[in-house]
Order: structure tokens, then C-alpha cells, then sequence
């Protein structure tokens, strides 16, 4: 073997991730709201580049997403209960739990006590604070902390300062005037809450000497109770979802295109150009250039991605033509590769595509990844997706007798006799379970 050093050429090919090719990869995922953001900053640092934001209001994904925390003063509770009224939606659930402090009998220690714990409210309503530590922190007595413990849960809604959801649901129940008919509930959930919630319900009438129905009719009292009593004091604003694509149908023919309005435009400054082009300095001219050089390659590149999107959409229609024409139920299994090979790209390209973007359809406003779907056989040799299998064992639980619920065994049999679709247990389990539907066992009603 030769092992002397020495020099050779050798030609090789290959691809070098530039910085404009990352940034084009990227720019190619971006949704609408991510592409206005990115375009937003880019003008920022390019003056050649003008950006018009018309009819496009600023978007801050973290705005609504943010809780806003304000320091509470201890003269809060002191306020005039008049000046209060018709706070409205704006309220929120400290000052709900702030204004009824007025009219509740404490003394300064337990006021002072209450308004740390309600400052540790969650938004649902639990309370995050471990209180063994407030006497001493507070230099008061562990009976005085109790006590205020005890009055914050006695305030509206019912529920509120509880320390998980078995507490939450005990306080709601004693707050009913409906004892001694509660009587039963509240032994439950106090005494048997895991019993009861995995719905071992033979065991827990055995336990109990009781009839299963009678624990069925003390489920169906609990389904009534509110798990978050805080809940209808947030006050989110809706997302609302717009299209990036839009299909629309006339007779038989389907017609797509990229609806771009929340993407803003983008346009030269040829006066600020002109006015420092030709400058002595080069240094001036070679920033220029390359400013010049980033506004074109940006150009591209909104082009590109408008491109690929119209393109990876009219290949979706045309291979889901049913969907379109006949309904949702016709969704036949498609993958990224097979759209990726027709259209000759890459198939991460196809999956940057459509990447949190969304199409308007005759039958509704659709995420694009979800119009691709894994494959089932069938008894015919023939191949389902798996969001038709999921409509099915939809159909069959929601129709099943309730008494006697179908199990995933028998799904699996039913599922091949009249539909012709071959899955194991295992796959139906796991579909079941996408669909957020509980087993047979805990879907089993005993009245």
C-alpha cells in the first residue's frame, strides 16, 4: 500500500448552505403573521426597502398569550363597591374576589392573609400557594391563616381556592342546598375519588352496599359541577384563522389561489436609491449594493414561496378531487412524498409548505397538512385514509347502546365487516384515543 503524501485535484459537488438559502428555507414556512414580522424587521435594516403594512394590523404572539399581573395595594379592598358595578367583561377574577371582601367579616390580620392567597389564584380558579408558611412570614398565628384559608372559599364562585380538582368538586357540592340528597356525592368524591374517577364502580357499589345506579346518577350530578370555576373570567380573544389558499367551486371545476392580503408589500425606494448612488465614499456604494442585492433576493423569494404554495395546493385538489366535490368523508390517503415526486421537489419542502398555512374549501377552512393521510387496507384490496377509519369509529361509538359499549375488539370486527377496512386492536386504540374517547369501559352507562 502506497501511503506517500502528495497533492491531487479532485472536482466535487456539492450544496453550501449560504445565508440567503437559509433564510429562503425559512421564509418558505413562515405563516402569514410570522412573513409580516420577518418582512417588518427586514425593513427596519434595509432602507432601499419599503414595506406597506396597509389594512394590516401589528400582530404580538405573545399579547394574548401573556397574563397581566398587577401589584394589588392593601387599600384595594376599600374601594367603594358603587364604583365597581358594570365593570363587565373587563372584570377579572381578583377584582370579582377583591370586591366581595368588602362585605365579608375579617379581621385586619385575616384581610392581610386573604389577599396573598387571592393573589395566588390561578386563572382556573386553584390555589398555587402552600400556606404552611405564611404565619411566620406574616408574624401571625396558624389559626388566623385557617380561618382566612376557610372564608376565601367561601366566597363566589363556588370552588374557588380549592387546592386540586377532588376539593374543587367537595366545596361545589356542600355548597348545594341539596343535602341530604348530596349526602352520597360528597361521601364519594371525598372518601372514593380515584374509585369513582376510574370508574371501578362495582367495587365502589360493593364498598358502599349501594346500587351502580345510583353512583351513575351521582356521575351524572358531578358532570354538572364546574372543574374550573375561574374559567368564565378569562377573557382571551378568539384566534381567528385566515386562509393562505382559496378554493372555489363552480359546477365540477375547481379553481385555487394564494390569498395573500395579510402578506404586505414590498417595494423599492428608487428616490433614496438615486439620491446616494455615485457617492465618493465606497463604502457607502458597497452598502448600497448590498442592500440593493438583499431587496431583490427578498423579492425572489416571496415570489418562490407564492410559487410553491399555489403549486403544492393545485396538486392537493387534483389528487383529492372527491374531498372537494363529494365532502370531507372522501379523503383518500395521500403523503408528502408522492406530491413531492410529482411536482419533482424535495419532500421537506412540501412539508415547509404547508406548515401552519391553511385552505378555504367549499366545505370549510382546512389545515393544508391535514389533507395528508396514512393509508388502511382494505378487504378489497383497495386503501382508506385513516380520517375516514376515524369518522367510522366516530359513527359506531356515538351510535353504540350505551348499556353495552362497543368494545375496540369489536370495532375492529365491525370496521372490516361493513366498511372493508383491515386494522388491528392496537391501530383502532390509538384512533380511539386521537378522537379523545375514553374505553368501553368508561364509556359504560348502569342505568
Amino acid at each position: 500500500m502506497d501511503l506517500k503524501a502528495g497533492l491531487w485535484q479532485k472536482q466535487t459537488l456539492k450544496l453550501a448552505m449560504t445565508q440567503e438559502l437559509t433564510q429562503a428555507i425559512a421564509l418558505l414556512q413562515y405563516s402569514a403573521h410570522e412573513l409580516a414580522a420577518f418582512l417588518e424587521a427586514k425593513s427596519m435594516e434595509n432602507p432601499l426597502m419599503q414595506v406597506d403594512f396597509k389594512n394590516i394590523s401589528h400582530f404580538d404572539a405573545s399579547m394574548d398569550r401573556t397574563r397581566k399581573t398587577r401589584k394589588k395595594t392593601f387599600e384595594r379592598d376599600q374601594k367603594n363597591l358603587i364604583e365597581q358595578i358594570g365593570a363587565g367583561a373587563d372584570e377579572t377574577l381578583e377584582d370579582y374576589l377583591f370586591s366581595q371582601l368588602n362585605l365579608l367579616k375579617a379581621s385586619p390580620e385575616e384581610k392581610m392573609i386573604l389577599h396573598e392567597l387571592i393573589e395566588n389564584i390561578d386563572e382556573n380558579g386553584y390555589l398555587t400557594l402552600d400556606r404552611e408558611n405564611l404565619g411566620k412570614r406574616y408574624n401571625v398565628e396558624n389559626e388566623i391563616v385557617e380561618s382566612a384559608f376557610f372564608k376565601l372559599q367561601s366566597l363566589d364562585p363556588a370552588g374557588i381556592g380549592a387546592n386540586d380538582l377532588r376539593e374543587c368538586l367537595l366545596l361545589q357540592l356542600t355548597r348545594q342546598k341539596r343535602i341530604p340528597e348530596n349526602e352520597l356525592a360528597i361521601t364519594i368524591i371525598r372518601d372514593h375519588f380515584m374509585l369513582f374517577a376510574e370508574k371501578k364502580w362495582k367495587a365502589l357499589a360493593k364498598m358502599l352496599n349501594i346500587d351502580v345506579k345510583e353512583i351513575q346518577k351521582v356521575h351524572d350530578d358531578i358532570q354538572q359541577l364546574t372543574p374550573k370555576p375561574g374559567a368564565a373570567f378569562q377573557r382571551e380573544k378568539p384566534a381567528y384563522i385566515v386562509p393562505d389558499v382559496v378554493v372555489k367551486r363552480e359546477g365540477e371545476e375547481l379553481s385555487v389561489s394564494v390569498f395573500d392580503t395579510l402578506i404586505p408589500k414590498v417595494s423599492f425606494n428608487e428616490g433614496y436609491f438615486r439620491q446616494l448612488s455615485g457617492h465618493k465614499d465606497p463604502e457607502v456604494n458597497k452598502y448600497l449594493h448590498e442592500k440593493q442585492g438583499d431587496y431583490q433576493w427578498i423579492q425572489r423569494s416571496l415570489e418562490q414561496r407564492k410559487e410553491t404554495l399555489l403549486k403544492v395546493s393545485m396538486k392537493i385538489i387534483e389528487k383529492q378531487q372527491d374531498f372537494f366535490l363529494i365532502g370531507p368523508a372522501h379523503l383518500k390517503p395521500m403523503t408528502m412524498r408522492e406530491v413531492a415526486d410529482e411536482l419533482e421537489i424535495h419532500e421537506s419542502t412540501v412539508s415547509r409548505t404547508v406548515r401552519e398555512k391553511y385552505m378555504q374549501t367549499p366545505a370549510g377552512t382546512y389545515e393544508l397538512k391535514s389533507f395528508f393521510t396514512s393509508a388502511v387496507q382494505t378487504t378489497e384490496n383497495d386503501q382508506a385514509s385513516s380520517q375516514k377509519v376515524k369518522a367510522a369509529i366516530e359513527h359506531y361509538i356515538k351510535e353504540e347502546d350505551k348499556k353495552k359499549p362497543i368494545s375496540d375488539q369489536k370495532l375492529v370486527e365491525m370496521l372490516e365487516e361493513q366498511e372493508g377496512m383491515v386494522l388491528s386492536r392496537r391501530t383502532v386504540a390509538k384512533y380511539r384515543d386521537q378522537l379523545g374517547i375514553p374505553s368501553s369501559s368508561k364509556r359504560k352507562r348502569f342505568d
